[in-house]
């Protein structure tokens, strides 16, 4: 199972028309439920006047947390598209709004669940990917002597010290990817002949 995924670089707005309907896709980085609901709202009072603000988000790389809002269209035409849209390019951390402004024709069920769904793809695809890593932590107590052992593995694998303490014992906390985290465990070990402590 790989620790990569794929997900944007800050924030791109677009629009699109269909007939005199205009559509307007504004898509976000989002790695917390807070920061998608904190967008949603911001989104909301910016264009206070819209008919509509369809959304989805999807959170994680387990498949689990992710949502869709059809914010009173007819089930299933606006937030479904926009998550359809998101899964297409394979993306995530991420929240996507079309926003809606009537343009006093009716477009019918199919027509906008297309119109919401292009909306959503036009804006992901003008917006810049990035790949990222699902990142895990350990935490790791070893004598003074091993400071200069314990650095040259986190240095190798590129790992990151989030915190260290000092008392008897050096005491440290790494992030590392998920993929690498077995092997920089083994590589303390080895480094250290066996003198540190891994949790």
């Amino acid at each position: 199972m790989t620790d990569e995924f794929k997900t944007l670089r800050g924030e791109i707005r677009t629009e699109t028309k269909v007939q005199s309907s205009r559509f307007i896709a504004t898509a976000l980085s989002t790695v917390t439920i807070d920061q998608v609901e904190r967008f949603i709202a911001a989104t909301r009072r910016h264009f206070h006047d819209a008919t509509h603000n369809c959304y989805a988000y999807w959170i994680g790389t387990d498949g689990t947390q992710y949502r869709s809002n059809d914010d009173g269209e007819p089930s299933g035409s606006g937030g479904k598209p926009i998550l359809a849209a998101i899964d297409r390019f394979g993306l995530t951390d991420l929240t996507v709004i079309v926003t809606r402004y009537f343009g006093r024709t009716k477009l019918g069920a199919r027509k906008l669940s297309r119109a919401y769904g292009n909306a959503a793809k036009h804006a992901l695809a003008q917006a810049e990917h990035v790949v990222s890593y699902k990142m895990e932590s350990l935490e790791a107590s070893f004598p003074h002597s091993q400071i200069s052992n314990v650095m040259h593995v986190v240095s190798q694998l590129g790992a990151r010290i989030l915190d260290t303490t000092y008392d008897e014992e050096v005491h440290v906390r790494l992030e590392a990817r998920s993929s690498m985290l077995d092997h920089l465990r083994s590589l303390l070990l080895n480094q250290t002949s066996g003198n540190i402590s891994i949790k």
